[in-house]
């Protein structure tokens, strides 16, 4: 049996202007029905994964950042910030100040979408030419290789971009859920990107004006079947996000997300209550390569079903991102990146399947050498 996600897209660009993404078959209805199955389709080659050991993962943690230390200002959190950013690209953040019960109602507002008929979740589909609504991105191709995993991505902030027909609004509850957490997710986003302001050199509110006002938000659920042979297959591809930055909550007890750290995969163990942040391609272009978007990936496990969910903070579609002068010195740091309007660099992105950190060397100036 093959279960296929309608109207998954087209060769068109639609109306959010980022692109489009073929349909594809729903990997949870095929595991419903035969959780034994790995298609061919969901198998890569690259069996070579390095992957580092139990001994150094454990002696090798990713930073963590104490948001409340951060919200007041304190100058050791904010240059433990700065060496996360510039080390890592990754860092853990506790003690944000929002509820439990927040992010556990949104938690299960995510796995009761997933747990409706497929027939249900069918009316959220992703409408020809969008990325937005149930299905996958990045699908460019019929022949390139699928990921272990559905979402459905829904754009929330500024709520006039909300585009309710993807939204399950007869679920109880997930409207509610949703928009609170959403809310929540905004206040660390601005905190966050005032930080970022002024370790750039420029005042706290210097990349919001640089930008054009507050970041714009949208949000990623994924589910991530259980798979046999974990080994074959890849819930997410490795890739860099094109955003800002991304707040990522994650299934307290199912370590899934990997990072590439000095060439090796690191997973990310989760700490409860907890959010991953990870710098994304338009804070790399504005630091001028000062802070990198590193790439990461997703893998699946035999024994149980993994949710998470990826708060994407991005700029306005018609605002140019580049390196911000501060961050610009001729003599010592050049510019690396070329000024480029944001929806241009999406679409872009938008264009490939994922593919590591292809996507910044589109954004990169040629360097020019004697030979």
């Amino acid at each position: 049996m093959e279960v296929r996600v309608e109207n998954g897209g087209s060769y068109e660009v639609g109306k959010s202007g980022w692109g489009k993404s073929l349909p594809v078959p729903s990997i949870q209805e095929i595991m419903r029905s035969d959780s034994q199955l790995v298609p061919q389709r969901y198998i890569h080659e690259n069996k070579d994964w390095p992957i580092i050991s139990e001994d150094l993962a454990d002696s090798l943690e990713i930073p963590v950042i104490d948001f409340s230390f951060l919200a007041k200002g304190d100058e050791d959190e904010v240059q433990k910030l700065h060496l996360a950013c510039k080390d890592w690209g990754f860092f853990q953040v506790i003690n944000h100040g929002v509820k439990e019960e927040i992010l556990d109602k949104m938690k299960a507002a995510v796995a009761a979408f997933f747990e409706l008929p497929f027939q249900e979740k069918k009316k959220y589909a992703k409408a020809e030419n969008e990325i937005e609504g149930y299905g996958q991105n990045f699908v460019v191709s019929e022949h390139q290789k699928l990921d272990w995993s559905d979402m459905i991505y829904l754009f929330t902030l500024p709520s006039q971009n909300r585009n309710f027909k993807f939204w399950p609004l007869s679920l109880p509850g997930f409207k509610e859920a949703l928009e609170e957490y959403s809310r929540e997710m905004q206040k660390i986003a601005e905190e966050l990107q005032a930080n970022f302001s002024v370790l750039m050199g420029l005042k706290r509110d210097g990349l919001k004006r640089l930008q054009g006002g507050e970041l714009k938000q949208g949000i990623r659920m994924n589910y991530y079947p259980i798979c046999s042979r974990p080994d074959l297959v890849l819930g997410i591809s490795p890739h860099s996000d094109g955003t800002s930055f991304t707040l990522l909550l994650q299934d307290d007890d199912v370590t899934g997300l990997q990072i590439k750290h000095n060439e090796d995969w690191v997973p990310v163990k989760p700490i409860p209550n907890s959010l991953v942040v990870n710098i994304g391609d338009a804070t790399e272009i504005q630091s001028n390569g000062m802070y990198k978007s590193i790439e990461h990936r997703a893998v699946t496990n035999e024994k149980k079903p993994r949710i998470s969910i990826a708060t994407f903070m991005f700029p306005d579609d018609e605002q140019e991102i580049g390196p911000v002068e501060t961050m610009i010195d001729d003599q010592n740091h050049p510019k690396l990146y070329r000024n480029i309007k944001y929806v241009d660099y999406v679409r872009e992105k938008f264009s490939r399947k994922m593919e590591g950190k292809a996507h910044t060397q589109f954004a990169k100036l040629r360097t020019t050498t004697n030979h």
